[in-house]
């Protein structure tokens, strides 16, 4: 259930290329409380990004081999073209060193707990 400091539901684009791990996120999110929107690569987010202004949150990973760019560079963007939009960023393969993540970005190595997802999402939504 979402807290009252997220309330109403905010919104999470979740960003990753393997269907079964994009559709586990989303339930994660959508289980705290929170309204999933979810991207198959970086191209689709901006989509996304570009067609509404109610996301409060992008949560990708790194590693997208299909699209324009990867998940590292869509955190780039994000931040300079939204900068309101808190990011998360993830990878099971690498771990970005600190000059290229985004300002105020949070990297989470996969697999993540869960909770450490929820809380951190909770978080960066309170202090946006």
């Amino acid at each position: 259930m979402a807290s009252d400091d997220t309330s109403p539901k905010a919104i999470v684009l979740v960003v990753e290329d393997e269907a079964i791990i994009r559709m586990t996120a989303v339930g994660i999110v959508e289980d705290a409380g929170f309204e999933a929107i979810d991207a198959a690569n970086a191209d689709e987010a901006i989509q996304f990004l570009e067609s509404r202004n109610d996301i409060r949150l992008v949560f990708t990973d790194i590693d997208m081999p299909y699209g324009s760019m990867n998940g590292l560079k869509l955190a780039a963007a994000v931040r300079h073209r939204w900068p309101p939009i808190a990011i998360i960023v993830v990878s099971g393969h690498r771990v970005p060193e600190k000059d290229q993540m985004p300002e105020g970005a949070v990297f989470l190595a996969k697999p993540y707990r869960q909770t450490a997802l929820v809380e951190t999402m909770r978080e960066m939504l309170r202090a946006a």
